[in-house]
Formats: C-alpha cells, structure tokens, sequence
C-alpha cells in the first residue's frame, strides 16, 4: 500500500476539501509544531494556540504549498513567526518569573541542563540556517526519516543527503558557539533526538483537524471571522493574541533585547558553576561513546559479511589441521608409514615450527602482543623456510613471524568503524580506537588490546575528507629488531606491512626507518 506524500494530501484537501486527508496531515506535524511552539513560549496552553493557527494557516494556503517540497519547514516557520507574536505581549510579565526558575533549575543541577541550555536557542539557530540546511535536519532528526527517504523527498542521493546532514549539524553548533553554548556533534545529535519532538496534548490534533477544515471551507466562500470562531479559545488566548497584533515593533525589539541579557546573566552563572559543567561534559562524553556503540552494534551485520571471507579462510585451517592431525597420528602407529614424504615434511616442518617457538621463547625481547593473532598455518608458514644455524638467521624467522601477526591485526576496520561511526571524524588518540578493535579482536582480552594500541601512533586527527585518499592513519612507532624487522601501517580500510631491515628500501614516508 503507497502512502501519500505532503503534496498528494495538500491537493486532495484543497481540490476536494477532503478532511480524511488534512487529518492525516495534522496527524504527521501536530507533535513538531507544538513542540516548536512550547519551546518558543513556554506554556503549553499558549503552545496549543499557535498549533491551531500553523494549522490554520495550512488550511488557508493547502492550495499554494501543494508544490512545496519540505512542509515541515514551511510550518516550523510559520510557528516561530506566530509564536514571536504571542511573546512579545507576554515577554513582560514572565521574565522575572522566568528568571528565578532559570536560577533554580541551575542551583538544582539536574541531569536536563544540557537540553536546557540547548532548548532556548535551538529554534533560532534553526532559522538562520540555509532553507535546504534545516529541511535535512528536520527530516532526520525531528521526524526520524531514513537516509533513503530524505534521499527522495530532497530529490538527491542517499550519500548526498547523509552529507547535507552532517555540515547542517557542524553549522547548528557553530551557531550554538556564538550563543555559549558548546557541545559535541554527537551529543547535540543524542539531546535533540532525544529531546527536541514531544507529544502534543491528547485531543489537540482531532480539535485542529476539525476546526482548520472548516476554516478552509469559510475562506473558499465568505470570510476569516469563522475560522477565528470555530477554534476553541479562552477569553485570555483571544486578549492576548489581539494584543499581539496591536504590539509594535520597537516594542519586540527591546523585548528581546531583555531577554538576550537575561540568557547572558545565566550563561555568565552556568560557566562559574565547574563541578557541574565537569558533570555535563562527562554525560556528553557517556552520550557520545554510546551512541559510537550503538552505530557499532548497527554495523555487525556488514560487518560479519565483510569477515565471511576470513570464516571460510578459517575453516579451511581447521580442515588442514585435522588432516595434519590425522597423518601425524598415522605416522605415529603405523611403522609402514615411515616413509612416507608427506608424513615426513609434516613432521619437519612441526618440529620447525617448535624450534622457532623455542627461540622466541630464549628471546622475549622479540616478542609482540599481536603475536597472540597467529594461527597454527602462520606457525608453519614461518617455519617452512626458517634457519636456525647463525643469530642472524634466527632472528630473520622471527621478524617474519612479526610480520605475519601485524598483518592479522584489524586496526584498518578499527578505522573505517570509528569513522563512520562519527560522521567521518577521526579519533583524538589512539586509545578511542579500544571499543572498535576490541569488537573485531574477539579472543583477546582487555590487556592485551591496550598492550597493542601502545605500540603504534595516530598520524592524523580531525576529518577523514579533509586528508588525500589512501592516506596512512596509524602507523607502528618503532621496530623490535631494526636490522631484520618490518613496519605495519594502516589507514581507512586498508593497510599494508613494509620490510625496513637491511638490505630492504624501508619505509618511504619515515626516513628513521
């Protein structure tokens, strides 16, 4: 079954005036527009009149808006215009009150202060983005539309549309900068989702649809004074709406020009209240890291796809170690298989395989965490052409069972997740990779990730987009044996392991090596 889009419901109501159709429309915006109102005036009984004007005004231009292509956004405007309005005649008589409850909710140090310090600015900083800037953020964030339904509504791509989020969120806390308020992408992303849409009072949307149809059949024939007569409103609503239309506009002016240093006195309290700013940093730090979790857990299904190759990879190793097994046993019971070459060359390159461990093990200067990645066939392949007659031939053998364990290491997948795990931002060091690693590392513990993680160093910071392709991320900070060893590198989904010993042309980005 197709749904009707916000243009096929706007035809229907203003060719048929169908209310099944308007109905449907107040049923998808009812929660926005309030909450867009409640935010701007503070009182939910307020809030509701500015609802029924936004629907109202809907109802009057169903016909002209059939085009428009986000009407989200053409009712979000019409909120703040109306509810401007309605402030101005009330701004007066609330700013003390509205003082004193800022002072207290600040003294109470609830775990809310980040939405609210947020909440007073967001509609604003809303309206000074660009028209397309806003349209995405209110898809995705206020209506919690996929990648791929903002891709059609916007008429672009789906990478398009996931990057037209992201610059709108870095613009929107810009904006919030220049107000002092600072918070990180990802936790402006959690508190407006979380926060920024509340349900609107039960009945309201059934009483919008039912008086904005009848308002739109009025204009069609006579006059507006019905529509005024057919919302419910008290007689207080109707005072002070009257009044705002009779506000000037030097009035409004200086109005908010109060209330602007009104929120410059409680900044200036905020900024000197640092136990709870340590609070909320830290709560924004929890937010983020579980919002990089959720992004991770999201991901599992590519990512157990894009690790099918190495499941496979794996089984064919069970697979010859059971036949190793197999022969090994035989070779062992059965005297008539002494001869054997297979037999033979398995018992050779086993018991290489044990020679060079046993060397590892006289040498623990030679030894990596990551070794703990090997499996038995990266044990045989080192050992199938490993000498053991001088110091130098032992230590090449053991250079090459590095090489081989650096090579199982994932930290390019670390990489790619964390990336797009935060909007394409790169970590600030290389221990916020841990989560990451730790996912695609299973069999290894705690101590051993961060005994890994210390061995190498973070090249870049900041955003992957602004570095040239293939660039190297993370890359190892100093050789174990610097006459036979090699260098891992890793970047975004890829990575490479270089022979920098002697004889070897070495690392062509680090001359130390």
């Amino acid at each position: 079954m197709n749904i009707p889009t916000d243009q096929q419901l706007l035809r229907d109501y203003a060719d048929c005036r169908s209310e099944a159709a308007f109905a449907e429309l107040v049923r998808r915006y009812v929660d926005l527009v309030y909450s867009a109102a409640l935010r701007m005036v503070r009182d939910a009984h307020l809030a509701e009149d500015v609802t029924q004007g936004v629907f109202v005004a809907l109802a009057r231009n169903a016909r002209q808006l059939a085009d428009h292509p986000v009407l989200a956004g053409w009712l979000h405007r019409t909120a703040q215009n109306l509810a401007a309005n309605i402030v101005r005649s009330d701004v007066r008589r609330r700013l003390r009150e509205k003082k004193a409850a800022v002072m207290n909710e600040l003294i109470s140090a609830e775990p809310d202060v980040l939405w609210e310090q947020i909440a007073p600015h967001l509609d604003a900083a809303l309206n000074e983005l660009s028209e397309l800037d806003q349209a995405a953020l209110l898809l995705r964030y206020f209506q919690n539309k996929s990648a791929r339904e903002m891709a059609q509504i916007l008429d672009t791509t789906e990478d398009a549309a996931q990057k037209r989020v992201s610059r709108a969120v870095d613009r929107l806390r810009e904006l919030f900068s220049k107000r002092g308020v600072t918070i990180g992408a990802g936790g402006l992303v959690v508190v407006i989702s979380a926060n920024a849409v509340q349900a609107a009072p039960a009945g309201l949307a059934a009483a919008i649809s039912s008086a904005a149809v009848l308002a739109g059949a009025t204009v069609a024939t006579t006059a507006t004074a019905t529509i005024t007569k057919a919302i419910a409103m008290s007689t207080l609503q109707k005072t002070l709406i009257t009044a705002t239309i009779a506000a000037t506009a030097g009035t409004g002016i200086y109005e908010a020009h109060q209330a602007s240093t009104l929120r410059d006195q409680v900044q200036t309290f905020q900024q000197q209240q640092a136990p709870s700013t340590e609070q909320i940093l830290e709560l924004e730090r929890q937010r983020d890291d579980a919002m990089n979790r959720l992004a991770m857990f999201q991901q599992e299904n590519e990512q157990l796809r894009q690790n099918m190759a190495e499941l496979l990879k794996l089984r064919g190793e069970v697979a010859q170690l059971r036949a190793t097994k197999q022969q090994l046993a035989q070779s062992k019971t059965t005297s008539s298989d002494t001869n054997d070459p297979f037999a033979q060359y398995i018992q050779t390159l086993t018991a290489r395989a044990a020679e060079l461990n046993q060397h590892l093990e006289q040498m623990p200067d030679k030894k990596i965490p990551e070794l703990q990645l090997l499996g038995v066939d990266d044990w045989l392949k080192a050992a199938q052409d490993a000498k053991f007659d001088t110091d130098a031939d032992v230590r090449k053998a053991l250079s090459k069972l590095r090489s081989l364990a650096k090579g199982r290491l994932r930290m390019d997948q670390a990489l790619g997740y964390f990336a797009r795990a935060n909007n394409g931002q790169l970590p600030n060091g290389i221990s916020q990779l841990k989560p990451y690693l730790k996912s695609a590392l299973k069999d290894l513990d705690d101590a051993t990730i961060d005994s890994i993680l210390e061995r190498y160093t973070l090249l870049h910071t900041g955003k992957l987009s602004d570095l040239p392709p293939k660039e190297w991320l993370v890359v190892e900070k100093a050789p174990v044996d610097k006459d036979y060893d090699s260098r891992a590198k890793f970047g975004n989904w890829t990575s490479t392991v270089i022979s920098t010993g002697i004889g070897e042309s070495g690392d062509p980005d680090d001359k130390s090596y």
